[in-house]
This record gives structure tokens, C-alpha cells and sequence, in this order.
């Protein structure tokens, strides 16, 4: 997305020099190079991030219900080369580490504790991101009968789409969301437009490097927060054209 912004604003430069509207030109080339140092020096994507993550603590004290769902949210799945073997993506392993914890603590309490994987096989390989995480989960301790597969969503919408009704059977009084830091937000918003009113944790965080020499990290973290915040906007705004499905009335109420 902001190498896409930088590339019209140079080609439209290069167009307006070409029909001799040579300050216009002048004006969008030196746009594109704030661009470059804006994004790439680490400020936007800072910016970006700082406010999206805000309010989403890694380490928090949960109160237990009777009845706890852990929802984890899928980060993708990669393909390792030259093999037919399924493994978590990029920022996966934290999220599935983040939900084993959560549910051993919770085991610890002596009461119900379900694990919720939700993720279908978006990239086509062969296998849903929810059964490449559960067996990840089970090696990690996490029993076989408290895992519950969620294999057919394709996005975050999906994923709360897909779990209100798996939850609602299940009777959570208390659920807890697990996402990565820049994720929750959107997921928060989506999963509550379900009826599901969950307490967010994050698994990891994202931040940009401050720095005199732009980097292609700093044009990656850009790109992450400006997709969540795009997201977030789709997301007012088809509620707004009537195009979203219906709101669903709040099904589980968090205890405590």
C-alpha cells in the first residue's frame, strides 16, 4: 500500500514533466521523497502503530468464569520448501504460545476451559490454519477434548462470523480473544458486532525503527497498520450502506 502511494506519485510526476507541467511535477516529486523519509525514517508507521495497539496489555490478571472460551485467532500458514509439511505464519507461534498459557492458567482455576482455533485454509495449501495450530497446541499440553476447530473462516470477519454460534452452544460466560497487538482492535470490533463481547489479550506487539536511513521494515509496518485501519474504516462504512450482516445482540457476557 504506501510503495503503491509512492510509485503514482513518482509516475504522476514523470507524466506532468512529460507535458511540461514542470512545477506540478516538482511538487509531487518532493511529495515522494517525504513520502520515502516519512514511512521509511519510522514516523508514520510509529504513529500508526502506537495508536492501534494502545489499551492491549500482553500481561493482564483474568477473571475466570464458570464456563471459559479462548478464542485464537489464525495468522496464516506458510508451506516449508521442498515439503508437503503445513506450519503457522509469521506472526502465529506467538498468538498459539499466548493461548496454551492462557488455557493452562485457567486449568489451574478447576473450571471449564475450551480452546476456540478459528481459521480455515485461506492460502490453499491444503490444510486449515485451525488444524496446523491444534496440533501445535496439543503438543504444547492442551488436551484434544477442550480443542475446538473453527475450519472455515477465510478472514476476521469470518472468524467472529463462524464462532458466535460455536460459543453460544457452548455456553461461555467468559471469553477471552487472542490476537497480535495491531490485530485485536479490528477483531474486537468485529467480534462484538457478533455478539461476542470478549476480553482481548495480545500476543506480541509490532513497532518501527526510528532511523536517519529508510527501511523496507518501517514500509512493511506501514503497510500492516494502514490494512487494520482500513479495516476498521470498511468496516463503519458498510455498516453505514446497510451492506454488513445484522449486529447479533450480545450473546456472552464476560463475569466479574
Amino acid at each position: 500500500m504506501t510503495v503503491d502511494i509512492l510509485l503514482i506519485l513518482v509516475a504522476c510526476s514523470i507524466v506532468l514533466a512529460w507535458l511540461r507541467w514542470r512545477r506540478c511535477s516538482r511538487v509531487l516529486l518532493v511529495l515522494a521523497v517525504a513520502w520515502v523519509l516519512v514511512v521509511g525514517c519510522g514516523l508514520l508507521p510509529g504513529l500508526l502503530l502506537t495508536r492501534l495497539q494502545s489499551g492491549f496489555a500482553a500481561d493482564q490478571p483474568v477473571a475466570w468464569g464458570q464456563r471459559n472460551a479462548i478464542v485464537l485467532l489464525g495468522a496464516g500458514t506458510v508451506r516449508v520448501a521442498g515439503t508437503d509439511q503445513i506450519e503457522p505464519g509469521l506472526f502465529a507461534q506467538a498468538r498459539i504460545n499466548k493461548a496454551a498459557v492462557l488455557y493452562h492458567a485457567c486449568e489451574q482455576t478447576g473450571h471449564e476451559c475450551l480452546l476456540e482455533v478459528s481459521g480455515g485454509d485461506a492460502r490453499g495449501l491444503g490444510q486449515s490454519e485451525a488444524e496446523v495450530y491444534a496440533g501445535i497446541l496439543r503438543q504444547l499440553g492442551v488436551d484434544d477434548g477442550d480443542l475446538l476447530l473453527e475450519s472455515r473462516s477465510m478472514n476476521t470477519w469470518q472468524n467472529a462470523q463462524f464462532s458466535g454460534p460455536l460459543l453460544e452452544a457452548y455456553g461461555a460466560d467468559r471469553v477471552l480473544l487472542v490476537s497480535s497487538g495491531f490485530h485485536l482492535r479490528r477483531g474486537m470490533l468485529y467480534f462484538s458486532h457478533f455478539g461476542i463481547h470478549a476480553t482481548p489479550v495480545s500476543a506480541d506487539h509490532l513497532g518501527a525503527i526510528t532511523t536517519w536511513m529508510p527501511l523496507a521494515w518501517n514500509f512493511a509496518m506501514a503497510d500492516v497498520a494502514l490494512h487494520e485501519y482500513a479495516g476498521v474504516a470498511r468496516y463503519h462504512w458498510y455498516n453505514l450502506m446497510g451492506w454488513n450482516a445484522r449486529a447479533v445482540e450480545k450473546k456472552t457476557v464476560p463475569s466479574g
